[in-house]
């Protein structure tokens, strides 16, 4: 296996091991903030309660993230160092913001919530953790910003035989990245909110503090409910700028092969790679993919054969990937709503209870599904039309990139076992008396 491929797969293993973090800390700052200003409104101690319990899973989940996302970004050094020194004056400049402003924010006002209960107001400690929660999403924003732009760069100039920042506005506008952003967030709440459905049904079901996560339950049902259906709306419309900007990348998200107008959609469908064809097409709903990639049901959909070999994304786990996150997000609007509906007497439905637990994973795979849509369907490039991938690898020994994969792989494994094990001893373990 070549450098490239070795980098690649390296850089693939210590960002999905530090997204298993990433998104529970994005969703559950906010459910905190919402409990804790329940607290702040009523004086009912049961959700002060409620902020400890939450808040020591969530701070778990924080400490180890912390760990795997330091190691990520030296990356850009080790692995890809060509790529650093061609676009680094952009993509270091919005990173370099993430860790001094957002990060920093957080993690100070972190400080305060966890280690000031009872040394500081309501009304302070409640702004302590409004101020994570909004730092940890300023965070995200930084990061996502800087990898739109590697979906769509603009703002730059090529000068010196590098891309540098010409316009700083126009990066921090660019449409791929709020979209993708956007998309990303109202995900990571929705698991938020999942996880939180899925511990308190667990709990519910063996009638453990029933006022307790009864109340955990009804908050966090609509909260679920409302961002499972904003994920789906707002996915569409950012699919709706992957087709206009990244063409190649939305046909090899719906395998499809042959430029046409009015372009039909098939539910079932498997890519033949090899002999630019599906080997599996049935199915087809009329016109549903003009109308889901440009609002219009006659409008033409550029097909993989238009684009040169050598710039198509792979296909196959494009397409899988894809299928997945659809599929997972058709799923969950259904599911929350269900919460919703009996979010008031929820141990009434003991099946939902079983269910919901099983569920806490399902997120997780969507989010990564999607993840590995907006990457691997950007290949070959590193930098969509910039940079391909192969022109930015470091110039190192394929021997000392497998190694370093080894030794990621081992470590993440260990530090991803321990943060499941910890938030599941303490999960059921449930809050103290």
């Amino acid at each position: 296996m070549d450098v490239v491929m070795l980098s690649r797969l390296q850089f693939a293993v210590a960002v999905f091991f530090h997204f298993i973090f990433v998104p529970l800390t994005l969703g559950l700052s906010v459910l905190l903030a919402v409990m804790e200003a329940l607290y702040v409104r009523t004086g009912e101690e049961v959700y002060k309660r409620m902020a400890k319990f939450w808040g020591k899973l969530f701070l778990i989940n924080f400490a180890l993230g912390v760990v795997t996302g330091i190691t990520l970004e030296f990356q850009f050094g080790t692995n890809w160092s060509r790529y650093s020194e061609y676009v680094g004056d952009i993509f270091g400049s919005l990173l370099a913001i993430e860790a001094t402003l957002a990060f920093f924010l957080e993690s100070t006002f972190l400080a305060v919530w966890a280690f000031g209960w009872d040394k500081v107001s309501k009304k302070v400690h409640l702004f302590a953790i409004c101020a994570v929660a909004f730092a940890s999403n300023m965070s995200a924003l930084w990061i996502i910003i800087a990898n739109g732009w590697m979906q769509n760069p603009v703002g730059y100039v090529i000068r010196n035989g590098r891309a540098e920042l010409d316009n700083f506005l126009t990066v921090l506008s660019n449409p791929f990245a709020w979209g993708q952003y956007f998309h990303t967030i109202f995900a990571s709440w929705m698991l938020g909110g999942f996880f939180v459905l899925g511990v308190s049904a667990w709990h519910l079901l063996r009638r453990n503090e029933m006022d307790f996560f009864g109340r955990s339950f009804r908050i966090a049902a609509p909260f679920t409910l409302a961002f499972a259906i904003l994920v789906a709306v707002q996915g569409h419309s950012h699919g709706n700028t992957v087709a206009e900007i990244q063409p190649a990348k939305l046909a090899a998200m719906e395998s499809h092969w042959e430029t046409g107008k009015g372009v039909p959609m098939y539910l079932l469908a498997m890519p033949d790679e090899k002999n630019e064809g599906n080997l599996v097409q049935a199915i087809g709903i009329p016109k549903l993919l003009s109308v889901l990639a440009f609002n219009d049901p006659d409008a033409e959909v550029k097909g993989l054969k238009d684009f040169p070999k050598e710039d198509r994304p792979p296909v196959l786990i494009t397409f899988l990937s894809f299928r997945a996150m659809v599929g997972l997000g058709t799923l969950f609007p259904i599911v929350a709503g269900l919460a919703y509906l009996w979010r008031k007497r929820p141990e009434e439905k003991a099946w939902l209870l079983r269910v919901l637990p099983w569920l806490i994973p399902l997120p997780y795979i969507a989010i990564m599904a999607g993840w590995t849509v907006a990457e691997v369907g950007r290949q070959p490039w590193i930098v969509h039309g910039l940079m391909r991938t192969t022109d930015a690898v470091s110039p190192v020994p394929a021997a000392s990139v497998a190694t370093s994969l080894l030794a990621f792989t081992v470590v993440y494994t260990f530090l991803g076992v321990l943060d499941i094990y910890l938030l599941r001893k303490y999960a059921i373990k449930g809050p103290k008396a």
